[in-house]
């Protein structure tokens, strides 16, 4: 992982139904991500700023990992990618602060607790870091991502109106939720949760 953040990967997470290894997504993850990427229903990938299951898109996403302007987080089960929590932190100087966390599981992992990890490891992640705020994009009716998130302390921050078309041309609502991940970790500290976590 770039910046410094060791999470001690590669590292095995038991789930419901197995286990998961947890490790940085790199260069000879390409072809992988793409055909991951592709598996994945169409409505899936709404709330992305991009289509990852273009190459060209893919190869930027490696060269931001290389940067170390994204950290990419990929499970993988029986040597296939089954789901990732990116974060990515842009080139703008004035939200230098900010995070834009993404995460995507395979249909066949869904309800099996995967969502919830790779959030919990993306967040860990954002401390380390020194992340301020992290946000988090999808549309409404992502119920069952926007319920994983919510328990995780983010909160609706703004809802934009028939902001992405999908390939069939309809319009969906896009849900911005945010999380201040400066003020979590000052309760930490306050708590002596930071302490015990470094034990």
């Amino acid at each position: 992982m770039s910046d410094g953040v060791d999470r001690g990967y590669p590292r095995t997470v038991a789930l419901d139904g197995g286990a998961v290894t947890l490790r940085p997504m790199a260069r000879v993850d390409r072809d992988a991500v793409l055909d991951f990427s592709r598996a994945l229903p169409g409505h899936d990938l709404l709330f992305l700023p991009v289509d990852v299951t273009r190459p060209e898109v893919v190869d930027l996403w490696v060269q931001a990992i290389e940067r170390g302007s994204v950290n990419t987080v990929i499970a993988e089960r029986d040597g296939a990618i089954v789901g990732y929590a990116a974060i990515d932190r842009g080139q703008l100087d004035w939200s230098a602060h900010v995070g834009e966390l993404r995460v995507l599981v395979a249909a066949s992992m869904r309800g099996k607790g995967l969502g919830r990890v790779l959030t919990q490891e993306a967040f860990a992640l954002a401390l380390g870091l020194g992340l301020e705020k992290m946000v988090a994009h999808m549309t409404v009716d992502q119920k069952g991502a926007i319920a994983v998130f919510e328990g995780m302390g983010f909160r609706p921050e703004a809802l934009l109106r028939d902001h992405v078309k999908d390939r069939d041309g309809r319009t969906h609502d896009l849900l911005i939720l945010s999380h201040d991940v400066r003020r979590f970790q000052s309760q930490m500290d306050a708590y002596g949760v930071s302490d015990a976590l470094e034990r």
